[in-house]
C-alpha cells in the first residue's frame, strides 16, 4: 500500500482547455473491512466453528448464520481477486489511472529506471499542479506549456515533432527534463514545493 507524505499544497498554475480522456487500471492493494473479513473468514472454513454448532441455538439464528454463511460463500466465489494471507485477509482492486498518467508510469519505469511505484506519486502532484496532465495547458504569463510546462514550448521539439499535440512525446521530454534537472521526480516536486516552479 502506498502512504501519501505530501507537504505542498498543489495550486493551479495553467488555464484549461478540454483534451481526451481514457482510462487503463493498475494494481494496488487494498484491506478489507472487518465485516468483509468475518464474511470471509466464515466462507473460508466452511461454516461456523464446532463450538457455536455443538451449543443449542434458536432456528432463527441459525438460519440467518446459514444466510450469512451462503452469502458469504457467493461473495467469495463471485470475486476472484479475493486472497487470503495468513492472518490477514487482502483484496486486489483496480485503481483506475488516466491514459496519460499510464505512459507515464511505464515510461518511468522502462525509459528512465525509477521504481514507479514510489517516484510516480511525486510525479503526479507536479504535474497535476503544473498543468492538471493537460495537453494544452498554458501559462499566459511565462509561456509555459503541455504537461511539463516547458518554457517556451517549442523545447519539446527534440522529443518530437507532434509536440504541441502529444502526450507521450510531451511525457517523454518533461520526464527527460527531470532526469537531467533534478534525477527524480521527488526532487522535482521537492523543489517545486520550495520555489513554486521546477
Amino acid at each position: 500500500m502506498i502512504v501519501e507524505h505530501a507537504v505542498c499544497v498543489p495550486g493551479r498554475k495553467f488555464t484549461l482547455s478540454t483534451s481526451r480522456s481514457h482510462t487503463s487500471t493498475s494494481r494496488f492493494t487494498s484491506v478489507l473491512s472487518a465485516g468483509a473479513f468475518a464474511l470471509v473468514a466464515i466462507a473460508a472454513t466452511g461454516g461456523l466453528s464446532a463450538s457455536a454448532v455443538a451449543q443449542p441455538v434458536s432456528p432463527a439464528r441459525t438460519s440467518a448464520a446459514a444466510n450469512a454463511t451462503s452469502n458469504a460463500a457467493f461473495l467469495l466465489s463471485s470475486q476472484k481477486a479475493f486472497t487470503v494471507q495468513g492472518a490477514a485477509a487482502a483484496t486486489t482492486t483496480a485503481f483506475s489511472l488516466g491514459w496519460k498518467q499510464e505512459i507515464a508510469w511505464q515510461m518511468m519505469h522502462v525509459r528512465f529506471h525509477w521504481r514507479s511505484r514510489y517516484q510516480f506519486r511525486y510525479l503526479n502532484r507536479l504535474w497535476i499542479r503544473e498543468s492538471g496532465w493537460n495537453v494544452h495547458a498554458t501559462n499566459p504569463y511565462s509561456g509555459a506549456y503541455g504537461i511539463p510546462q516547458a518554457v517556451p514550448g517549442s523545447k519539446m521539439a527534440s522529443a518530437g515533432s507532434n509536440w504541441q499535440n502529444s502526450a507521450r512525446t510531451q511525457i517523454r521530454w518533461g520526464l527527460g527534463y527531470i532526469k537531467a534537472r533534478y534525477g527524480t521526480p521527488h526532487r522535482a516536486w521537492n523543489h517545486e514545493c520550495a520555489y513554486g516552479w521546477y
